[in-house]
């Protein structure tokens, strides 16, 4: 009796062991979420907190470089070096989807609950990798005390600059911040596009149509209106911004990021749709897209996935999300009804916006571009060749990277 009562309690001993070492482990596991700037990392330790009374395991939300981001996920590591989920900007993900750096998500029925084209930015060969959270885009400036109604189209905005200019209020129409990403709506409204499709409607970089005949006249009606004298031959982000500020020109693209220093300039502005070449047809701009994604080489994979698509995509976190960081939300009732008029206004000017290409070919596509805009300006080259020119070293180093 006494060997069996031994027996029994040793029994008990080695399971209070296994059990205890268990626990221990079980208590050292969380996991990882990397933000790349500090405003949303309240609002995800709450939800992580949730998260962790559910599946007793704890959330570390930190702030980690973007470029370190981009590179553990790349490297895939799956260890302590590496997150199991992180936020980034939707143009990033090209390279990590190409690279098998991040999982599938699915989020089914809440689909419905999202911005479309904010999905469409984390959806590659109709597989979905991230759960959009913001979107931003930039918004037609005007000074109401220069232009009480907006132009409809491009060519209205330059009569009125015209007009504006005889009577001596203005120098110049708008000057360009760049001429690649905020004169895109220009170029959209030409009919321009970077890239052709698939069948599937996915874009395929190997079909570089930069030089086709929308982006051309696009190009033309800037390169024109340098040498009209309506748009400086300069391209530069500030130069643009004072015009504006200083009532020197009556337009200016912009986005939310520079909300503060045109309210500090105290020069009257409203924000409106962009013109387009048909009046009721206004020009398109890109859609930035910030979402959450989880790495492949996550060992907490499944933890991470029950995280984002039960924890994240639900309408009381995105409202978190959203009040934490202040850009638009992707949720589509919360982007819909609230915000500033401000916020507002930057919504209804990319309500049809264009998810910015985040294909891998992308990245190609900027220098040569801006390239390309220099040499029309300069009149070095007519708006044909030198879109010619972009398209051959886009293609030249996108073969280059898929060998």
């Amino acid at each position: 009796m006494n060997k069996v009562f031994r027996m029994i309690c040793l029994g008990f001993l080695v399971f209070a062991v296994i059990f205890s070492v268990s626990c221990e482990k079980k208590t050292g596991e969380k996991l990882v979420v990397w933000v790349y700037d500090s405003g949303r990392i309240g609002a995800l330790t709450e939800i992580g907190k949730k998260f962790q009374d559910e599946y007793k395991i704890p959330v570390q939300v930190s702030m980690v470089e973007i470029t370190d981001i981009r590179t553990q996920f790349l490297l895939a590591s799956g260890t302590s070096e590496c997150a199991d989920l992180a936020i980034l900007p939707h143009d990033n993900m090209g390279a990590l989807i190409k690279d098998g750096a991040v999982a599938e998500m699915n989020i089914g029925a809440k689909r419905s609950a999202f911005l479309e084209p904010a999905l469409d930015s984390f959806t590659f060969n109709g597989k979905l990798y991230g759960i959009p959270l913001a979107v931003e885009n930039i918004g037609f400036f005007y000074n109401p005390d220069l232009t009480p109604v907006p132009p409809e189209t491009w060519e209205d905005a330059v009569r009125m600059a015209q007009a504006l200019k005889r009577e001596g209020k203005i120098d110049y129409m708008f000057s360009c911040p760049d001429a690649t990403y905020h004169m895109y709506p220009l170029y959209d409204s030409f009919g321009g596009a970077i890239f052709g499709k698939n069948e599937d409607g996915s874009l395929d970089g190997r079909k570089v149509i930069i030089a086709e005949a929308g982006f051309v006249a696009g190009l033309e009606f800037l390169a024109n209106n340098v040498r009209n004298g309506l748009i400086p031959e300069t391209i530069d982000w500030d130069s643009a911004h004072v015009l504006f500020e200083s009532g020197k020109a009556p337009f200016v693209l912009a986005g939310p990021w520079a909300l503060d220093r045109i309210r500090t300039s105290g020069i009257p502005y409203r924000i409106g749709k962009f013109p387009g070449i048909r009046a009721g047809e206004p020009g398109n701009p890109f859609m930035g897209v910030q979402g959450i994604f989880i790495s492949s080489a996550s060992p907490r994979r499944l933890l991470a996935q029950a995280f984002a698509e039960k924890y994240i995509a639900n309408e009381d976190s995105m409202m978190a999300l959203f009040l934490a960081d202040g850009r638009p939300s992707a949720w589509k009732a919360i982007f819909e009804t609230l915000g500033d008029d401000d916020t507002l206004a930057f919504n209804a000017a990319g309500v049809n916006a264009i998810p910015m290409p985040s294909i891998p070919e992308m990245g190609y596509v900027w220098d040569a571009w801006a390239s390309a805009a220099n040499l029309a300006f300069s009149g070095e080259r007519t708006p044909v060749a030198a879109l010619e020119n972009a398209k051959a070293q886009i293609e030249s180093l996108s073969n280059n990277y898929n060998d």
